[in-house]
């Protein structure tokens, strides 16, 4: 039996996006509830896009957005590179659930929580110890009182290792089913398929699933990572020769730290700005002609061509 990856943007959405019981099971898993009576029984599925309020406001699309019959809202995001930005975008998001519950009409007290769950395939905090991250709005003073609303978990997956996670079953399987999973994967663990909700999950990525114009769209999601990855590293080299430059014009003693600091957080800025500019354009744009005219000789339709790999119609129709 052959599978794809379950954190690709095709798959992560079929499992977590189409199945409500899937997606009740992993947050259940991973979510902080602190007794069952919080746990979630029924799950709706709500529009992935948060639409603004006015053409001129910011619109963003979350990879899974639902809510329990209380009114509580969940959003679950699977991040393959991690930035300084996607932080960010995962308050705006969040922030933008909450407060859009609500209109002219109706009172505060009726506000329900917003859980954001953020799956990151990369290590962000090196420096701090676990994968589970769980972050909210509490006093500096005494953090045991806490601004009830808004709570936010991110995960690392590089981190995780099962063997020390014992007591968390569910929460170990569904994050084995995230990190051991992939295109090379012929035989999934036992311990896996012998639950239920993993083993349905493990059913929804088999490649047989899918057709030949979403394996294309399959292909080219990872391409892009790789072209990411690529800006990245060119980023972060750019950052240190940088540094060291503006360190030792300084003064070894003085100013490496603070050059290195400042130069490898400016060269990561600017090479992140260009590589989006010319990186993506130049290496993302080849790949993505070259499968759009395998498509077309498929005889795949132009309009799926188009949304799949992102060209225009009329580009299409001209290759």
């Amino acid at each position: 039996m052959r599978y794809l990856n379950p954190k690709a943007d095709l798959t992560f959405k079929k499992v977590f996006g189409e199945h409500p019981d899937l997606i009740m099971s992993l947050l259940n898993a991973l979510l902080p509830f602190e007794t069952a009576d919080d746990e979630i029984d029924e799950i709706e599925y709500l529009t992935p896009e948060l639409a603004p309020e006015t053409p001129l406001k910011k619109n963003s699309i979350v990879d899974v957005r639902c809510r329990d019959r209380r009114g509580r809202q969940f959003i679950v995001e699977m991040q393959m590179l991690w930035s300084s930005a996607f932080m960010q975008r995962v308050l705006f998001n969040a922030s933008k659930a909450y407060v859009r519950q609500l209109d002219g009409n109706e009172k505060y007290e009726l506000l329900q929580p917003v859980y954001s769950l953020n799956l990151v395939n990369d290590v962000f905090e090196p420096d701090v110890p676990g994968y589970y991250h769980d972050y909210r709005i509490v006093q500096v003073e005494h953090t045991d009182k806490v601004i009830e609303g808004l709570r936010f978990i991110f995960v690392e997956l590089p981190k995780f290792t099962p063997h020390t996670y014992n007591e968390k079953k569910m929460q170990v399987l569904w994050l084995r089913y995230l990190t051991e999973i992939d295109d090379r994967t012929r035989e999934v663990a036992d311990e896996l398929m012998a639950n239920p909700d993993i083993k349905k999950a493990v059913t929804q990525i088999e490649v047989s699933a899918y057709n030949d114009a979403q394996l294309l769209g399959y292909d080219d999601f990872w391409d892009a990572v790789r072209v990411e990855k690529t800006l990245v590293s060119d980023a972060m080299q750019k950052g240190l020769k940088q540094g060291l430059k503006q360190g030792l014009e300084q003064g070894l003693e003085q100013g490496l730290e603070q050059g290195l600091k400042q130069g490898f957080e400016q060269g990561c800025e600017e090479g992140r700005a260009e590589g989006r500019a010319e990186g993506r354009a130049e290496g993302l744009r080849e790949e993505r002609i070259k499968n759009a005219r395998r498509m077309k000789a498929k005889g795949y339709p132009v309009s799926d061509i188009a949304e799949i790999t992102g060209l225009g119609i009329d580009e299409v129709e001209n290759l």
